[in-house]
């Protein structure tokens, strides 16, 4: 069951496209972080970049998702990496040529959101028709697997040749990269795709939508809770480096340590999530909780190793709730409304990380980084509780059993 998705052809080139593409990825987060301070020295500068990919999804999601419900999803998918990879050429050329500015990195951090954002729902929708239905969710959790393990490859690949390099050849990899996803497209099998229904000429694009999902009490719960884990249950990075300077005192040696402990973790969430034959709302709703207590107790420990033990699970947990919310959203909605859901959630994900972000550092830096992590463990442990009374209430005390939703 681990690896049950791997059995169809165009899953296995879906999946080695994908850890090269995510590899290559990392390696640019890594050069334009770097390629930033360089030029600007400011910590703020860099966290602008990420306010500017953020924002084209926030304005254009949701187009994106119309637009991959009316367009066949290979063609859009092309299209996507074959821009991305001409913007990861900007960069390398930018950096290469000594231009001190950084107006062109944010130029090309903003059309790199845009191109996520009206590219990013087809993406996913194109991955639903690689494999059968009942493989999905398998499939989704073995996605969580490579992109932690190309995160973790392409950090660690990109901290070595950096100083050989220079950022300007990690862009270069990033953008050959993306040819292993358009050489993996044209390698399918079109015969084994298992393709989604597109929506009819004349459908009411976004309003259709924003209907079904406003119409659908079970959908809305979830995204709720999803908003609540993922801007106060998340964003680790923040807390983990005020823990890491603060209480803790194990400065940028234990915020590495403890950065790898994370990725570890979310490594074994995924194998987890891939060995199960359902993922359901009760293992949802039960990984939430469990995840959120943990993240209050951490707030508790008195030293680098036992918060470092207890940031494991947790970082496991939110790979299963990631994987289980897509699935779980994917599989419960029409085919022809697949893409405008998906961003939706690509929407929720945005704005939790939009709002997340700067309340847990508010909150570290008025409060401590401790209260801070149990203030949003408390919230989201309530949240969870709350979700699982509404779910029990809009469906049926049958949706927290272990079966498929």
């Amino acid at each position: 069951m681990l690896l049950s998705s791997l059995k169809h052809h165009n899953y296995r080139l879906w999946a080695g496209a994908d850890l090269v593409s995510v590899t290559g990825t990392w390696m640019q987060v890594l050069g334009v972080n770097w390629l930033i301070l360089e030029a600007t020295g400011s910590a703020t500068s860099v966290g602008l970049s990420l306010v500017l990919q953020a924002l084209p999804t926030l304005a254009f999601g949701l187009w994106g998702g119309a637009l991959a419900d009316r367009l066949p999803a290979r063609p859009v998918v092309v299209a996507s990496q074959v821009a991305q990879g001409l913007l990861a050429v900007v960069l390398a050329v930018v950096a290469m040529t000594g231009v001190t500015s950084v107006l062109p990195v944010y130029g090309v951090a903003l059309a790199g959101g845009l191109v996520t954002a009206l590219g990013g729902p087809a993406l996913g929708r194109f991955g639903a028709e690689v494999v059968p239905p009942a493989d999905l969710p398998n499939a989704m959790a073995l996605g969580s697997v490579i992109n932690s393990a190309g995160r973790i490859l392409g950090m660690s690949l990109a901290g070595v040749l950096l100083p050989l390099t220079g950022t300007g050849g990690l862009f270069v990899i990033n953008a050959v990269s993306f040819l292993a996803v358009i050489g993996a497209l044209t390698a399918m099998r079109a015969g084994e795709m298992y393709l989604l229904a597109k929506a009819p000429a004349g459908a009411g694009g976004i309003r259709d939508g924003l209907r079904h999902v406003l119409r659908t009490p079970w959908l809305l719960v979830v995204l709720a809770l999803s908003l609540i884990l993922g801007s106060l249950g998340r964003n680790y990075q923040v807390t983990m480096a005020s823990m890491a300077a603060g209480p803790l005192g194990a400065g940028a040696v234990g915020y590495g340590l403890l950065s790898t402990v994370f990725a570890v973790g979310t490594v074994l969430g995924g194998i987890f999530a891939a060995s199960r034959p359902r993922l359901t709302m009760r293992l949802l709703l039960v990984t939430a909780f469990l995840a959120s207590v943990a993240q209050a107790l951490s707030g508790l420990v008195p030293g680098l190793w036992p918060f470092a033990a207890l940031l494991l699970p947790i970082a496991a947990g939110a790979v299963v709730i990631d994987t289980t919310i897509g699935a779980r959203v994917q599989l419960g909605s029409p085919d022809e409304l697949r893409g405008r859901v998906i961003s939706v959630l690509g929407l929720v994900s945005a704005a939790a990380g939009a709002l997340g972000g700067p309340l847990l550092g508010w909150l570290s830096d008025a409060m401590g980084p401790r209260l801070a992590l149990q203030i949003g463990g408390v919230s989201t442990t309530a949240a969870t509780l709350l979700a699982a009374l509404a779910l029990a209430r809009v469906t049926g005390v049958r949706i927290l059993r272990a079966r498929t939703a």
